[in-house]
């Protein structure tokens, strides 16, 4: 079945959000991507197609998902496609299917990729406050990723690492 471009997938589309823990570009992206395009390209469970689409992006950040309402992924299937990305891993020499990482975007635009105990220091030096852009690699749906996929740190769940007084201030 041909991939879809992730724009065609409805909100209700599940997803999973891989970061790369250093940016990925040049040749070990279009490899890594390549690999997986090919990999989506006859993903199928129980020999049905799914209905699939990749998007990478600020160098780092794949996101696969799938239509489950078209055709629900099995658990062989997901296991099949994190089998390839920890080839993928070993072939780049770089991490994808770490959870335990956080993301954040610096006050500069680069994107830091942090241990919890790292990102808990970046607080207390006063690098991540309430404002500071995060990402959210645990999303699992799609609308959600296309709504909240890049936020302020008050409103994700990084926001239990600020300090209790951390608040985002809006206008109406």
């Amino acid at each position: 079945m041909p991939i879809r471009s992730l724009t065609e997938l409805p909100d209700s589309a599940r997803c999973w959000i891989f970061a790369a823990a250093s940016p990925l570009t040049g040749d070990a992206a279009t490899a890594l991507l390549t690999a997986v395009d090919q990999h989506l390209a006859q993903w199928a469970a129980h020999g049905t197609p799914l209905v699939c689409a990749r998007d990478w992006q600020h160098d780092r950040f794949l996101t696969i998902a799938v239509d489950e309402a078209a055709t629900g992924a099995s658990g062989c299937s997901i296991d099949g496609l994190f089998r390839l990305l920890a080839e993928q891993e070993a072939q780049r020499g770089v991490s994808l299917t770490d959870a335990a990482r956080v993301y954040w975007r610096h006050a500069d635009g680069t994107i830091c990729a942090d241990s919890r105990p790292a990102f808990k220091a970046a607080v207390a030096a006063g690098a991540v406050t309430a404002t500071t852009p995060v990402f959210d690699t645990t999303i699992t749906d799609l609308g959600r990723r296309r709504a909240a996929f890049e936020v302020p740190a008050a409103v994700s769940w990084h926001q239990r690492y600020l300090p209790a007084s951390a608040d985002i201030q809006t206008t109406t």
